[in-house]
C-alpha cells in the first residue's frame, strides 16, 4: 500500500461532492478513493498538472546546471542539416 499523508481538509462545491459521492456509491469505493483517482489523473504526464510538474522539474534541473545551452543545440542542428558531422 502506498504511503499516505496526514489527513487534509478541503472544501468542494456542493455539486462536485454530490457527484463524487454518487461515483463512490455506484462503484462501491470510498470518497477518498474517487478523489485520489481524480488527482492521479490530473497529475499524470498528459494532463495539466503533469505538464506543469514537468516544466517545474525542468526549471529545477536547469537551475542546478543541467540541460544544454540552446545556442549550442541550434548550432549542432545547423551542422547536421548542412551534412556535417555533429559532435
Amino acid at each position: 500500500m502506498a504511503d499516505m499523508s496526514d489527513p487534509i481538509t478541503m472544501r468542494l462545491p456542493v455539486e462536485m461532492l454530490a457527484d463524487i459521492e454518487k461515483i463512490a456509491e455506484g462503484s462501491e469505493r470510498t470518497r477518498t478513493w474517487v478523489i485520489v483517482r481524480a488527482l492521479k489523473y490530473y497529475l499524470a504526464h498528459e494532463a495539466e498538472g503533469g505538464i506543469c510538474l514537468s516544466v517545474l522539474r525542468g526549471r529545477e534541473e536547469a537551475a542546478a546546471g543541467g540541460g544544454h545551452d540552446a545556442d549550442d543545440v541550434l548550432a549542432e542542428l545547423d551542422e547536421i542539416i548542412r551534412g556535417g558531422k555533429a559532435a
